[in-house]
């Protein structure tokens, strides 16, 4: 292969056709596998690949000497409700609120002024991955054990969707192009924060919405290292993230 990579599973099918009309545009052989920001780092530390994909903002367990990150787009990680939920909108208070446990009924809530949520238990459902990068669900609450002991905690993006799909009364957060990914059927809604659409993308890019993820690729900058190829790759990346539908939630 002229270039090799590890990206992440939120961020590969994402950036991976820029990748691929790339290669057909320069004639390159680029070689790239899904994997998760853990593997991108192992694969780093072991020298074995060109560009690592990190879909969290890296550690500083991944910020190794010789490696530069590259943000190519924020993503936004909209809080997720059942079709059927007639809330629309939440402050970022009450969503933190709910996650910790302090809240545990949707008729603790207004759904609209002077309509209280339905009397019925809220079901937190949450994906603590990554728990040493900053970012993603941290934005949320900082640490997990912050979290209610009711909080269901699942183990896959396609978990997290499946829950909310199938619990009117279940509320999680996950990235919205995954949402869109694996909600065929149209079982899951994404709600507002303090008004805020999280596919609103300016608000999203002017730091308005309050939860996202910073999605990065990496270059080596070592003489021994780098492979000057990569350089151009990034620089189509930034580009192609500027082509995608505001509908996938992406600020580039």
């Amino acid at each position: 292969a002229d270039l090799t990579a590890i990206v992440d599973q939120q961020f590969y099918p994402l950036i991976r056709p820029g990748i691929e009309q790339y290669a057909k545009e320069k004639n390159l052989n680029i070689a790239v596998q899904e994997g998760t920001c853990g593997t991108a780092n192992k694969g780093l530390s072991d020298k074995v690949i060109d560009i690592g994909g990190y879909c969290c903002p890296p550690s500083e367990a991944d910020r190794f000497p010789g490696i530069k990150f590259h943000t190519v787009g924020i993503e936004t990680i909209p809080i997720l409700v059942n079709v059927k939920n007639p809330v629309t909108n939440l402050t970022l208070e009450q969503v933190r609120q709910i996650f910790q446990g302090k809240l545990f009924r949707w008729s603790d809530m207004e759904i609209s002024p002077g309509t209280p949520g339905p009397k019925r238990i809220i079901q937190a459902v949450g994906r603590l991955h990554c728990k040493q990068r900053p970012g993603h669900w941290r934005l949320l609450l900082d640490h997990e054990d912050l979290f209610s002991p009711r909080l269901i905690n699942v183990g896959s993006i396609k978990d997290m969707i499946a829950q909310v799909a199938n619990n009117v009364d279940a509320i999680g957060l996950e990235e919205l192009w995954m949402m869109k990914q694996y909600d065929k059927e149209g079982k899951v809604k994404a709600i507002a924060i303090n008004g805020v659409a999280p596919t609103d993308i300016a608000k999203v890019a002017s730091g308005a919405y309050p939860f996202y993820n910073t999605l990065s690729v990496t270059t080596w900058e070592t003489e021994a290292t780098k492979n000057p190829k990569v350089a151009d790759l990034i620089k189509h990346l930034i580009s192609y993230m500027d082509t995608l539908d505001s509908a996938h939630g992406v600020a580039s």
